[in-house]
């Protein structure tokens, strides 16, 4: 759908249809998977234009709305971020080429139960010494969503971690 700028994220959801079936919104995805992720609570008080999304840590990116309900899980959403960044980096500069191989392999780490939450904080950091480090902005959009779930949803991280470790 293309709506004008400044139309309000629930009347946006509302022309979409809505949310499927009876979940509750969870999260959304504002600009395209280099956005920071935000939860509903901001997200249905939020203008869908460029000074409103900034204000809150996101941006309008590509304009790719993803829209995430209450069953969708957050670690799952950031191992799919992370391993497209980590393909799709080009490899010539090393915070990008490193720093997103990294990222993924943590994340597969924590997806098969041999996470830890310290990794939690480990990603943040790889995070923040990727961004504004590297040659394109391929770098940046790999950290951002990173930072992002993990600054919003951590405790949910924090809990699969726990409960899916092996022992």
């Amino acid at each position: 759908y293309e709506v004008p700028l400044g139309t309000s994220f629930k009347d946006l959801l509302a022309i979409a249809g809505g949310l499927r079936g009876k979940e509750p919104l969870k999260a959304v995805i504002p600009g395209g998977s280099s956005s920071c992720i935000l939860p509903s609570e901001i997200m249905y008080n939020i203008l869908m234009d460029f000074n409103s999304l900034s204000s809150v840590g996101s941006m309008l990116g590509s304009g790719a709305v993803i829209v995430l309900d209450n069953l969708t899980c957050m670690v799952n959403v950031l191992f799919r971020i992370v391993k497209f960044y980590a393909e799709e980096s080009c490899g010539q500069c090393t915070p990008c080429r490193e720093g997103t191989a990294w990222m993924y392999d943590i994340v597969k780490r924590i997806i098969v139960g041999d996470g830890l939450i310290s990794d939690l904080d480990l990603l943040v950091s790889i995070s923040n010494n990727i961004i504004g480090n590297t040659i394109c902005a391929l770098g940046d959009a790999a950290a951002v969503p990173v930072k992002g779930i993990l600054h919003f949803f951590r405790k949910e991280l924090e809990d699969y971690i726990r409960c899916k470790t092996k022992k």
